[in-house]
């Protein structure tokens, strides 16, 4: 596993309330423990790869939602709580789609907050590789929305 994908997945415990995640890949396995459910800065283990797959081991993922986060590129993150819409107004044509090109301060979504529709921009130039909300879905300070390369 890289060192951005490992840093991304201690900033995103950090920054939630996950308590633990653990992610297992064909390169290897990571576990990352918040010592204190407090505490800021988890700790965390990285395990080799096994020595050969064992077909008894067919545990999900604790996380399957914080896995789904876990990209390469950079994360366009919410910067509210509030309710993701991926157009501008009801049934109109989403402000991006994966594939679209974007340039920093560009629209990519709105999300309502109080009433108040807020049009959130690109922080980073590029291309839309993921989107990691639903339209409609409750969204938090910080959880992570796009991923632009």
């Amino acid at each position: 596993m890289d060192l951005r994908k490992l840093k991304t997945l201690i900033d995103l415990v950090s920054e939630s309330n996950i308590s633990e995640l653990e992610i297992t890949e064909a390169d290897g396995k990571v576990r990352i423990v918040k010592a204190d459910p407090h505490a800021t800065a988890p700790s965390y283990v990285i395990a080799p790869p096994p020595a050969r797959p064992v077909a008894a081991d067919v545990t999900p993922p604790p996380a399957p939602i914080a896995a789904e986060v876990v990209a390469t590129g950079h994360t366009v993150k919410s910067p509210m709580v509030g309710t993701f819409y991926r157009s501008s107004s009801p049934g109109g044509k989403p402000l991006v789609d994966i594939g679209s090109e974007v340039k920093e301060g560009e629209a990519v979504c709105i999300i309502e907050a109080m009433k108040i529709m807020n049009e959130i921009e690109a922080d980073h130039s590029g291309r839309i590789t993921r989107i990691l909300c639903e339209n409609g879905q409750a969204v938090e300070y910080g959880q992570p929305l796009f991923i632009v390369e």
